[in-house]
């Protein structure tokens, strides 16, 4: 791919790639956009533009700007200069060093991990808010991002090199910060129908949510995203199926299939679909046709006198969604979040004992090890082997 051609330089830089991030207003989130003028320089910010034109998905290139906002702003405070491209050796391995470190080492050395002076000025910019050695997947990612921006300039870098792959393995192997779920707790089939009890009223609020928790689960465990950014143009009415596979004398329940385009794991020529029958049709439908939605998204936000915006709710409203109906059902919120309802699905499907593979068809999961450990969890505490003194 050809190098990006950089920005023209007008008079006040900052405010003209304030502007031309305008143009990304809706990935990116209009209160970063200052900030991100600020730390991107006119390259990075052609290169954003570029993957967007590229029809890199939304979500993907608003975790790359965020990356690419902080590593400029690592590496200035770290280098006095700007992100060189591509990097050298010796900066991954500076910025390892800075973000993964021994605690125990540091107590007894303070030039150990990060230097003051740069730790202090990443919390200045509101890029730095996590107390002591970053989680190794936070590293990983931005990591990648690094290897990603690289790579669409045209350019290679040393991310693969055994210096870097060492330097990791070790720090990791150091750090002795907990890795964190995305959701503390998996919503399983029985934390589902609690949820679902909470909407159990004739409000389009409680039809919309039962819609929502029911489509999300069922169709795999799907990402809040995904489920924000669903549209009625994207459901195909399929002919209804046996509640029994088996049993051709068993009742007929309606089937749909829903187009999900791009996800985090395929792309939009992927064709990626997932399918549902039964319950969550009908209260999709029941949902669609009670909100008079013809076309155009598909779960919506709805303010206090029942008025249904035309616009999608946003992923940060579907976690919200989850969330409240967790505190109306006398959960604890923290404990959840809408990827349980992902990490429930496969639980669930662990427990019945529905083949992996069956189940990752529906979750569209690329990973076996990932989608596995759900799996394992659910295989060991059913087994015997943890039963010999009880």
């Amino acid at each position: 791919m050809p190098k990006p051609k950089p920005l023209p330089s007008p008079a006040d830089p900052v405010l003209a790639r304030a502007e031309e991030l305008d143009a990304l207003n809706a990935i990116l989130p209009f209160a970063r956009r200052d900030q991100l003028a600020t730390l991107l320089t006119d390259e990075d910010v052609a290169t954003l533009k570029h993957l967007a034109k590229e029809g890199m998905g939304d979500n993907t290139l608003r975790a790359l700007a965020s990356d690419l906002g902080y590593l400029e702003g690592w590496c200035g405070l770290a280098t006095d200069a700007p992100l060189p491209w591509p990097a050298p050796e010796a900066l991954l391995l500076k910025f390892v060093a800075h973000h993964l470190w021994d605690p125990v080492e540091r107590a007894e050395d303070p030039s150990h991990g990060m230097p003051a002076e740069v730790e202090i000025g990443l919390r200045l910019q509101g890029l730095l808010r996590a107390d002591g050695p970053h989680a190794p997947d936070t590293v990983r990612r931005r990591l990648t991002s690094w290897s990603i921006l690289t790579r669409w300039r045209g350019l290679t870098g040393p991310f693969t090199a055994p210096s870097i792959k060492s330097a990791l393995r070790l720090a990791v192997r150091a750090n002795t910060r907990p890795r964190q779920r995305k959701s503390k707790k998996a919503v399983t089939g029985d934390i589902l129908a609690k949820l679902l009890a909470t909407c159990a009223s004739d409000r389009l609020v409680d039809i919309r949510d039962r819609a929502l928790l029911l489509s999300a689960f069922a169709s795999g465990g799907r990402r809040r995203s995904e489920i924000a950014s669903l549209r009625v143009e994207d459901l195909v009415d399929e002919e209804p199926v046996h509640a029994d596979p088996r049993n051709a004398a068993s009742p007929l329940l309606p089937c749909l299939t829903i187009n999900l385009g791009r996800t985090k794991t395929t792309t939009a020529e992927d064709q990626a679909h997932a399918i549902l029958i039964g319950r969550p049709v009908e209260a999709l439908k029941r949902w669609i046709e009670g909100a008079s939605i013809e076309t155009g998204p598909i779960f919506r936000r709805i303010d206090q006198w029942g008025n249904i915006d035309r616009r999608a709710l946003t992923p940060q409203s579907v976690n919200f969604v989850l969330k409240t109906r967790c505190k109306q059902a006398g959960l604890d919120p923290e404990a959840f979040s809408a990827h349980g309802l992902r990490s429930g699905y496969l639980t669930e499907a662990a427990n019945r004992g529905i083949p992996l593979q069956e189940a990752m068809q529906q979750s569209l999961h690329k990973s076996v090890t990932q989608a596995a450990s759900y799996y394992n969890n659910a295989e060991r505490k059913n087994a015997r082997a943890a039963r010999l003194v009880i």
